[in-house]
């Protein structure tokens, strides 16, 4: 499945509680932390300033909290499909024990399921709306560098750093840079 090529600024939620306790949120409703409730609003600045087209988030709590505290004037509407991979029997351990995003946790949704729920949404939102807002997690976002660059593996992206996503003027390729509060 493939994204389509419009123009969007992905964030992931701001630190939550499993966040701050290194351990793997996935499904698992984990609320934001005093430290991520902080992070959500300093970067209130420059999301809440846009005039967005959508504010996307998952239906778990850390999303909907970040994007209460850094977007508070927009209205957000919740995808069940941007949730973060269900790590089955791993919800909750150290996130030592993650597993290789190819490898299916115990109990738990596998890669392929995972990105095609994704892609999905994405394509929904992108679809219906020209310059959305999508926050989100940090599968959702080694979903997005799997599809441009051939793997989920990249660094973990920062909490409540927004980052644009521009499809290149031939659509073959995309433009990922630091959302700084201008289109590009």
């Amino acid at each position: 499945m493939t994204l389509l090529s419009k123009p969007f600024v992905f964030a992931r939620h701001a630190q939550s509680e499993f966040n701050a306790a290194f351990r793997i949120g996935g499904f698992t409703d984990s609320p934001l932390s005093a430290t991520g409730i902080q992070q959500a609003k300093e970067a209130a600045p420059i999301l809440s300033s846009i005039d967005w087209s959508l504010v996307a988030t998952s239906t778990l709590q850390r999303t909907q909290e970040t994007a209460f505290h850094a977007v508070p004037k927009h209205p957000v509407m919740a995808y069940e499909q941007l949730k973060e991979r269900n790590w089955g029997d791993l919800e909750g351990c150290p996130i030592e024990q993650q597993l290789p995003y190819d490898v299916t946790p115990p109990n738990g949704e596998s890669w392929q399921d995972f990105e095609a729920r994704v892609l999905s949404a994405l394509n929904e939102i992108l679809s219906e709306h020209s310059w959305p807002l999508i926050i989100a997690h940090s599968g959702v976002y080694r979903v997005l560098n799997n599809v441009i660059n051939g793997t989920p593996y990249c660094p973990r992206v920062g909490n409540v750093t927004p980052i644009s996503f521009v499809p290149s003027e031939d659509e073959n390729s995309w433009e990922v840079t630091s959302f700084k509060g201008s289109f590009i």
